[in-house]
């Protein structure tokens, strides 16, 4: 049986590897990526300073090594091939495209300048080729993120860290030499709920209290209604690490990250020069709904922030890919327990499945979508009986038909000569990696410009 595998981040590869192992099946994975790089989000969205989260890529080195596994980059879908051409290529399809769209907060003034979605400012520091040209303006001193999960802690955490702290990681050099001269010295963390609801890890939350230059700051009365025990060891352990916060004197000459609570932003207001310059922030109070869950309900309360960046990191959502089910509401590729289904009728398309975020949504840490892929791979075996009995092509000529229209496929083999480069370019600073971020750039270092 062949498959194709449309992305190649931690859920793709996990399906991979899954199908490859199986002892009741023989299956051809190819996986295609729209960049020449590998590894999606453990590359361009876990932050440069989690080094030990990306070594999970070496797992991922070992399924692509096997005799069966073909590493089709910078190929796009949509652009490059249609649905109906993998179709006829192959048995079945794998959608593991994640979430590449940012949520928008829809409130008054977001499109100022200096408000800029935490997908932007995540790419930036990344290196992701997306953008690598984005406008980060670190003049100011006050930057307000808007969020309470991992991507506001990283994001955070990025903008107060040292240089010395960031030189050693392999945050992009562009992002490195801005963050060298940046003025911020106060950063406010805002969630819409409360403590107890906060998304993020404790694991995440503790580093905020480790940064060299920088304390977490929590007022007394942001943590004045949490129970002593939630019921949730996650959420205790979060409790725990904020008490302690709070009770911590910050440092004199210390930089601030102000972690606030029951707060969510009206409007975003600019200066003079078009520029953001401050948030008007409406106090909230949580209301428990039929299901047992709370939400976050304005209480008419507004103050000011004065702040000159915002960066909201309130998640992610999947892109639309032409000619595959999008559901609207949930903003990820319509499916039924991974099998991908019509967006009305929610009847199943045969032979077509979706792994990670783009069947789910934002959510699970990066070892969590092993089980999941596994999960889904079942239905594919199951639903797959018979089927490697269809003639396809020959595995190649999807390869001459990509070349013929211009696209220049970039291998693991070509992948591996691109790492040898970038890992020779960050051992010059001391660091892992610095990373290429012009695909044209990569090209060129194939001969494939």
């Amino acid at each position: 049986m062949r498959v194709a595998i449309i992305g190649s981040g931690p859920a793709g590869f996990y399906a991979a590897e899954a199908l490859l192992r199986r002892d009741d099946a023989v299956v051809d994975v190819d996986m295609f990526d729209r960049l020449p790089t590998p590894y999606g989000l453990v590359r361009g969205g876990v932050a440069p300073d989690h080094q030990k989260i990306k070594t999970v890529i070496r797992v991922f080195a070992a399924t692509a090594a096997r005799p069966t596994f073909r590493f089709l980059g910078n190929v796009c879908l949509g652009r490059d091939l249609t649905v109906e051409e993998l179709r006829r290529h192959y048995h079945q399809i794998v959608y593991a495209t994640g979430n590449e769209s940012d949520r928008r907060l829809g409130i008054p003034g977001e499109g100022i300048a200096r408000c800029t979605p935490a997908t932007v400012f995540v790419g930036w520091y990344n290196g992701h080729p997306d953008y690598r040209n984005a406008k980060i303006d670190l003049s100011i001193e006050r930057v307000a993120v808007v969020g309470n999960g991992n991507v506001a802690v990283d994001a955070a955490r990025i903008l107060l860290r040292t240089p010395a702290e960031l030189e050693k990681t392999d945050i992009a050099a562009h992002a490195l030499q801005t963050l060298r001269s940046s003025r911020v010295r106060e950063v406010f963390m805002l969630g819409r709920r409360g403590p107890e609801q906060a998304a993020f890890s404790s694991a995440e939350l503790k580093e905020l209290g480790a940064m060299e230059a920088a304390d977490p700051v929590i007022a007394p009365g942001e943590l004045a209604d949490c129970a002593q025990s939630t019921g949730n060891a996650e959420t205790d352990r979060n409790l725990k690490v904020l008490r302690a916060f709070a009770a911590h004197v910050p440092r004199a000459q210390a930089k601030k990250l102000h972690l606030r609570f029951l707060v969510s932003p009206t409007q975003i207001i600019a200066d003079a020069d078009g520029n953001v310059a401050r948030v008007a922030l409406e106090r909230n109070r949580l209301e428990a709904r039929p299901d047992g869950t709370v939400a976050a309900r304005g209480i008419g309360r507004i103050e000011m922030l004065e702040v000159g960046m915002v960066l909201p990191a309130i998640g992610y959502s999947a892109e639309r890919i032409t000619g595959v089910p999008y559901d609207e509401k949930a903003r990820i590729i319509a499916n039924e327990d991974g099998r991908v289904v019509d967006a009305a009728s929610r009847a199943a398309i045969a032979n077509e499945y979706v792994v990670g975020w783009a069947r789910s949504g934002p959510q699970g840490l990066i070892g969590e979508h092993k089980r999941a892929s596994a999960h889904v791979v079942g239905h594919m075996i199951s639903d797959g009986a018979g089927l490697e009995a269809r003639a396809l092509p020959d595995r190649d000529v999807i390869v001459k038909l990509l070349r013929g229209r211009g696209v220049q496929p970039v291998s693991f083999n070509d992948w591996k000569q691109l790492d040898d480069v970038e890992v020779a370019r960050g051992a010059r600073r001391g660091a892992p990696r610095d990373k290429i971020v012009d695909v044209a750039a990569m090209l060129a270092v194939l001969g494939q410009e």
